[in-house]
């Protein structure tokens, strides 16, 4: 039986550059017990009192995580993306530790090949998706937006003017345009779930579902 792992499990973070610094940071505002792990005595120093735990150590040493008791922890974090062979190093000694859960930053689709093969769980492209969000943001239409496997995206927009003033049964958003209007939100109020007789007005925020070729035509629409 796999042993399940508690939603509040403390973190292991190694790496204290920019996305490990500030993947540390947000988990400790969420209240999570957090060791953060860094060879540089200065970043560790700076993270001390920000975090539950900050300890000066090289990751590529097993031995040196053994010392500071990687080995009793269920999730970790390998944030030392700029280095591809330390990166690997210390996601393969996370392994050999029997580390259950192991999130681990790649530079490169062929880094993360690398990491994935030699067991990282999840492997993150914090640059890359950083990147691809932007681009859609730039659209001007879109507000946020979030990308699921198998290409599935969920959006926060303003309407296209071809569904505005109708319900979603009349503008018929899902025969025309391939995507659902998931929720509704009017100006001075929460979201709602959305319904087939919801109207979208000008001033509304809605989400919406979709494939992201979909959901770039849908936000393409004329105003």
């Amino acid at each position: 039986m796999v042993e399940r792992i508690r939603h509040d499990a403390p973190v292991l973070v190694i790496g204290l550059g920019r996305f490990g610094a500030a993947t540390a940071g947000q988990l400790q505002r969420l209240g999570r017990e957090v060791l953060a792990v860094d060879d540089d005595p200065n970043l560790v120093q700076k993270w001390a009192e920000r975090v539950t735990h900050a300890v000066q150590a090289d990751a590529r040493s097993l031995d040196a995580l053994r010392q500071i008791g990687a080995d009793e922890f269920s999730i970790a974090v390998v944030a030392t993306g700029s280095s591809i062979e330390s990166s690997v190093l210390i996601t393969a000694n996370l392994v050999d530790l029997k580390i259950p859960q192991i999130w681990s930053k790649a530079i490169s689709q062929s880094h993360g090949k690398i990491l994935a093969r030699i067991g990282a769980n999840h492997v993150i492209y914090p640059e890359a998706e950083a990147g691809e969000r932007v681009a859609h943001l730039l659209s001007g239409r879109m507000i946020d937006f979030i990308e699921f496997d198998d290409d599935f995206v969920l959006v926060k927009m303003y309407p296209p003017k071809p569904i505005r003033g109708l319900s979603l049964t009349e503008s018929q958003v899902r025969s025309k345009y391939r995507i659902t209007v998931v929720g509704v939100k009017s100006p001075g109020k929460p979201f709602t779930y959305a319904t087939e007789q919801t109207v979208v007005s000008n001033h509304d925020l809605i989400i919406v579902s979709g494939t992201e070729a979909d959901i770039d035509r849908f936000a393409s629409l004329d105003n």
